[in-house]
C-alpha cells in the first residue's frame, strides 16, 4: 500500500508540475508582423487630390486610410518624428501619444483650381480614435506645394507598414497600419 501511495503522489506531482512549468519562449513575432519602425517612402507624385481621411481597428493593428479622388495611387513618406510639423509654416502641430508618425502623402488636398477637396471639420481630430488600442490622435498638418501632411499620435513607437491601393472605383488610397505590439 505504501508503494502505491508513493507512486500516486509521484504521478500527481508530475501532473501538477506539467501545468505549472512553462514551455520554451516563442520567437514568433506578434500576429506574424515583421514590419519594423523605420521610415518607409515611395517617391511617386500624384495629381489625384486627397478626398477623405478615415481610420479603422483590426485584431493586430490600427489602420489609417487616406482616400484620393483618382489614380495613380500617391507616393508617400511615413516616419517617426519628435514633433509633427505643419506644411508651409513649420509650426509644431500638438499631437497626443507616446510617439508620433508624420504621414506625408505626395498628393494635394485641393484641385487644379486651388479649391479644397478635403476640409477637415476639426483639424485636431480628423477621426475619432477613442478606444483604439494603438492610435491616440489623428491631426491635420496641412497641404502645401502638392503634398499633404497628417500627424498620427500613437501609444508608443511600434512597427508599421505603408502601401497604396487603387480603388474603390476610379479612386485610390494610401494605407498606414500600426501594430498593437512588437
Amino acid at each position: 500500500m505504501k508503494k502505491f501511495s508513493v507512486w500516486l503522489a509521484a504521478v500527481l506531482l508530475a501532473a501538477v508540475l506539467g501545468f505549472v512549468v512553462q514551455g520554451p519562449a516563442s520567437a514568433a513575432p506578434y500576429c506574424g508582423l515583421t514590419w519594423g519602425s523605420l521610415m518607409k517612402a515611395d517617391g511617386a507624385m500624384s495629381g489625384a487630390p486627397v478626398t477623405d481621411v478615415r481610420t479603422g481597428q483590426h485584431y493586430c493593428f490600427d489602420r489609417l486610410v487616406v482616400d484620393l479622388g483618382g489614380t495613380p495611387a500617391p507616393g508617400y513618406s511615413v516616419r517617426y518624428v519628435p514633433q509633427v510639423i505643419q506644411d508651409g509654416s513649420g509650426a509644431v502641430v500638438p499631437t497626443r501619444g507616446g510617439a508620433r508618425l508624420q504621414v506625408v502623402v505626395k498628393a494635394p488636398a485641393y484641385d487644379a483650381n486651388g479649391q479644397s477637396t478635403y476640409t477637415p471639420a476639426d483639424k485636431a481630430e480628423l477621426s475619432n480614435v477613442l478606444g483604439y488600442q494603438t492610435f491616440r490622435q489623428v491631426v491635420w498638418a496641412g497641404s502645401f506645394e502638392g503634398q499633404t501632411t497628417i500627424g498620427l499620435g500613437v501609444r508608443a513607437r511600434l512597427p508599421f507598414r505603408v502601401f497604396a491601393l487603387d480603388g474603390p472605383g476610379s479612386g485610390s488610397r494610401l494605407v498606414v497600419d500600426v501594430a498593437h505590439y512588437w
